[in-house]
């Protein structure tokens, strides 16, 4: 279908060219004494055999232009759509009133190229400008909207923490579910931004069919929710994609530098990731590791052992808050609770280890 209409395009446009070119071309030639060449009809039947025969090459390669200019317009958010379409709009029309003021000049370059000129110039950074601001419109009428902070205090705000205002939250820690109850505490200043692109994710976890995915994904739409109604942080969903990169960690990445602000996770390969793109990282379980209570080598601790370790005769004991202990010679206590001395403790973004050994080599004493 799309290639006929390009086709019958062409036709009606040779036809066209033919009647208000062909004339002039035509008196050049002396071609127009004769009464039957001197004919509108005729004009318009020359033009149109010419594109037709143009149209014969330069058909396929249209309309797979026009196809490919299609699929890029679908795949495009509506909202980049939007603002962009507004930028350029008001690009086209700053170069209309530009033009209707140069008009009284009678010059004919300024008169007649320039206006073409403005018109590609302005229009282009029209849209641009429409297109690459559209998160800070959008803030700008949410803030209106809802009577929270304006644009110069946000401004301010950005300086006082270097530019990191914006906080992006991954999927992990969406689901994890502790980021509501941290910003809750008023201990994240800023914007939590929460890209499209994570929010599919999680509608793709909640539509799994597997029933823990899916409680996951559930849970975690449930905490972006108690986030948006609870006193925090402003919650910004943004549109912002990049369809060259597939792994949302890198898209994450990418959006955390284009907008200046840092990745929230508690995903260990994901702060690896940002770390080697120099981008912050705030890891949760950083957070959570930094408020347990200090343990140091040769604390005394009491502890049940559960099962047998990974090592020679090791052991394996739980804290109340999931700190894992490993204790040396532990597998002859498993069951037992036992009296244990901290020997190290390893600390990294993925947990807290502690390594322990039996007190007195023997099983504590029952109470």
């Amino acid at each position: 279908m799309l290639k006929r209409v390009v086709q019958v395009s062409f036709l009606l446009v040779g036809g066209t060219l033919g009647v208000l070119f062909l004339p002039h071309l035509f008196t050049l030639f002396s071609f127009t004494s004769n009464p039957f060449i001197n004919n509108p009809y005729v004009f318009a039947t020359v033009g149109t055999v010419i594109l037709f025969v143009l149209s014969l090459f330069l058909t396929e390669p249209i309309v797979n232009f026009i196809k490919w200019l299609e699929e890029r317009l679908l795949r495009a958010p509506i909202f980049d759509l939007l603002f962009g379409t507004i930028g350029l709009t008001v690009g086209l029309s700053l170069a209309f009133l530009v033009s209707f003021g140069l008009s009284s000049i009678q010059i004919p370059i300024i008169t007649s190229v320039l206006p073409i000129l403005l018109s590609i110039l302005l229009g282009y950074l029209g849209f641009q400008v429409g297109f690459k601001k559209r998160e800070e419109f959008i803030y700008a009428v949410q803030t209106t909207k809802s009577g929270g902070v304006k644009k110069k205090e946000a401004e301010e705000a950005s300086a006082k923490t270097n530019g990191k205002l914006n906080k992006i939250l991954d999927t992990s820690v969406i689901i994890d579910g502790r980021i509501a109850d941290i910003s809750a505490t008023g201990f994240l200043e800023g914007i939590l931004v929460v890209p499209q692109f994570v929010l599919t994710e999680l509608q793709h976890i909640a539509d799994s069919s597997d029933t823990l995915k899916r409680t996951k994904g559930r849970r975690g739409l449930d905490v972006l929710k108690r986030m948006q109604t609870d006193d925090g942080p402003n919650i910004l969903i943004t549109d912002e994609d990049f369809t060259d990169v597939l792994e949302v960690d890198l898209k994450l990445v990418r959006l955390a530098k284009k907008m200046g602000g840092l990745v929230v996770t508690n995903d260990f390969n994901l702060n690896k990731v940002a770390d080697l793109h120099g981008v912050s990282v705030l890891n949760i379980n950083d957070l959570a590791n930094a408020v347990k209570p200090v343990v140091i080598p040769g604390e005394d601790m009491h502890v049940v052992v559960i099962k047998d370790g990974k090592e020679h005769n090791q052991g394996i004991a739980y804290l109340d808050d999931g700190t894992m202990i490993v204790v040396e010679d532990g597998k002859f206590h498993i069951g037992n609770a036992i009296d244990v001395v901290v020997t190290s403790v390893l600390q990294t973004s993925a947990g807290r280890m502690i390594f322990a050994k039996p007190k007195n080599g023997k099983p504590a004493r029952a109470n």
